[in-house]
């Protein structure tokens, strides 16, 4: 949907928990704050102490089943529909369906166009959406471009899921496997 604030807000990658961004996918470097920054929940890049659920979930599982991150993105590659982090006052995450009417459709529209550039220019046959909301925007983004590409999804690995709480790398890869795609995962 879009960045937590211990995630992609800190390091730019979807899914972006610290440890594995650095650790596995080998990415580091500064990251800048932005110019209006939330006081309770400041931009500290890669010294980040916070650990992203989701985003730990997720790339602790594509390592198990990779390897490699070349493996990985030898076949794939991670789109975050929505860049962007909205926060309340308090610091808590706000995600697109939160935001009023009127806003929320004008940013899913643009977010929606900036999918299907990328379904596009990488030559895409399959978008496999992190989670339901994924899914349905990449359908209805899609389908509204004329594009043929078979639109799937896999479990989101959100702590907010009871589900994902009970073993999500076991969906995942059950999920995965229906698909038909975790061979192309697994060299």
């Amino acid at each position: 949907m879009n960045p937590g604030p211990f995630g992609m807000a800190q390091t730019g990658v979807p899914f972006g928990e610290v440890k594995h961004v650095r650790d596995w996918l080998q990415i580091y470097g500064n990251v800048n704050k932005p110019e209006m920054e939330h006081p309770k929940r400041p931009i500290r890049g890669f010294d980040c102490p916070n650990s992203e659920v989701s985003g730990a979930r997720f790339w602790s599982f594509f390592k198990s089943i990779c390897g490699q991150p070349e493996t990985f993105f030898k076949r794939c590659f991670v789109h975050n529909h929505c860049p962007l982090i909205f926060m309340n006052e308090s610091g808590k995450n706000l995600t697109p369906t939160d935001l009023p009417k009127a806003q929320r459709d004008s940013l899913l529209d643009i977010c929606d166009e900036a999918l299907c550039q990328v379904v596009r220019t990488l030559g895409v046959k399959m978008v496999i959406g992190v989670g339901r909301f994924s899914e349905q925007r990449a359908r209805k983004a899609l389908a509204r471009e004329g594009m043929e590409v078979t639109v799937k999804s896999i479990m989101h690995p959100s702590p907010r899921n009871p589900q994902a709480n009970k073993g999500w790398d076991r969906v995942a890869r059950t999920q995965l496997q229906e698909l038909g795609v975790l061979h192309l995962l697994t060299g």
